[in-house]
């Protein structure tokens, strides 16, 4: 066996596993921009805020008084009445406007903002606003849901299947990098010894510091998954069984005008007295004679949770309560998936950890994306400068031959 004969098959093999590591780059990509939309979707609604004046509303003065549910309907009827509103949810932060979903005549609904101070109506919005937009982007790719096949999008499952891969390599990752603890005490990021170096320390570096992060991010990815999954083979893991109806008899029987119901703000208070620990931030109005308020406020005693209240809208009983103690071992972690994915049960501090952790994430893909290009793109110059060689030693065998024979 000549000598040239041993080297082909070892070219062929790197050759098609530099095919095979640059065909791998979409996929480093797509983790990339995944990574990236979700740390601007936590933010996504302090960036609206930037962005649009009518999500904005700063109290007056320390003694300014938030106007109740009925002003802040009063007020969307004075300026539209033939408005139907369907809910109200008065704003987490103090610097954002109270909103209200209004349904039109013609079928069509629409967010109106409202200062919860003035009761100025600010602003309305139909359709995707920048936050809508960039975290269907991030959950779902803006593919279509209920597409013929499953309800949830195929871009859902896509995305959320990222959480498998991250989990594995966080997992890989602590096995490979040996007493990882010591990057949390002696922390090397070497600026001096050219880019391969530094994107190396900062990708472990990065990759420390982010475990607990990174851990949340994926799991609850996973669990994504699974739910998506339950879902659409008609699995259901709650337990709030079928949805309640007033009863007949409670609907006062009138002619001609609509049964008289409880104002928002007194099935608020309802709420409230009867478990005065609850800070509603939801009011969903009944949609027919047969339904009751709804009305939302997250456990004061473990805020991942939203606690769920149905109020009779004729007599004012709640007929339905969901609290923390109602729900099983299973709906608290299913519940508890959504918050702790997106940082957005506490208020801005926390938002903002996520954010800063998520670009810690995004940066260690690219300096993980960088390391591995810079040697693919080192291994093909090579295999290129091997296989020039190797074409040269063949294009001279002939004249040597020939030399040969003459002689």
């Amino acid at each position: 066996m000549s000598h040239d004969d041993e080297i082909k098959p070892k070219s062929r093999t790197k050759l098609w596993f530099l095919v095979h590591s640059w065909l791998a780059m979409p996929i480093w990509l797509f983790v990339f921009f995944v990574c990236l939309t979700g740390s601007i979707a936590t933010v996504s609604q302090e960036i609206v805020w930037l962005i649009d004046p009518a999500v904005r509303a700063n109290q007056p003065s320390d003694k300014t008084r938030i106007l109740n549910y009925d002003e802040i309907i009063d007020v969307v009827h004075q300026a539209s009445p033939q408005v139907y509103i369907e809910r109200i949810t008065r704003p987490v932060k103090s610097q954002f406007a109270l909103s209200a979903v209004v349904s039109y005549p013609d079928s069509t609904t629409a967010t109106v903002y409202i200062n919860p101070y003035t009761g100025a109506i600010q602003g309305t919005a139909s359709g995707f606003d920048f936050r809508q937009f960039i975290r269907a982007v991030h959950g779902w790719l803006l593919l279509p849901f209920d597409n013929g096949y499953t309800f949830y999008s195929f871009g859902w499952y896509i995305v959320s299947f990222l959480g498998i891969p991250m989990l594995l390599s966080l997992i890989t990752g602590l096995v490979v990098y040996k007493r990882f603890w010591r990057g949390f005490f002696s922390p090397r990021l070497r600026f001096n010894r050219g880019s391969r170096v530094f994107w190396g320390d900062f990708h472990r570096l990065a990759g420390i510091w982010s475990i607990p992060f990174i851990l949340i991010i994926s799991v609850t990815g996973i669990w994504f998954l699974i739910q998506a999954a339950l879902f659409d083979n008609s699995i259901s893991i709650s337990s709030d069984g079928p949805p309640i109806y007033v009863a007949r008899e409670d609907v006062p029987s009138s002619i001609g005008d609509e049964p008289a119901i409880i104002s928002p703000s007194d099935a608020v208070a309802v709420v409230t007295q009867a478990y005065p620990n609850v800070t509603a931030e939801r009011v969903s109005v009944p949609g027919n004679t047969y339904n009751h308020y709804v009305v939302d406020g997250r456990s004061q005693r473990y805020p991942l949770i939203i606690e769920r209240f149905s109020v009779n809208p004729y007599n004012g009983n709640i007929e339905k309560a969901k609290r923390l103690s109602d729900h099983t071992s299973l709906e608290l972690v299913t519940e508890s998936m959504r918050p702790l994915h997106t940082g957005d049960f506490v208020g801005l501090t926390l938002k903002l950890v996520y954010f800063f952790f998520g670009l810690l994430l995004t940066m260690m893909v690219f300096s993980g994306m960088t390391i591995w290009t810079k040697r693919t793109f080192k291994a093909s110059q090579a295999i290129m400068r091997e296989r020039s060689q190797q074409k040269k030693q063949r294009s001279h065998q002939p004249v040597l031959q020939a030399k040969g024979e003459a002689s």
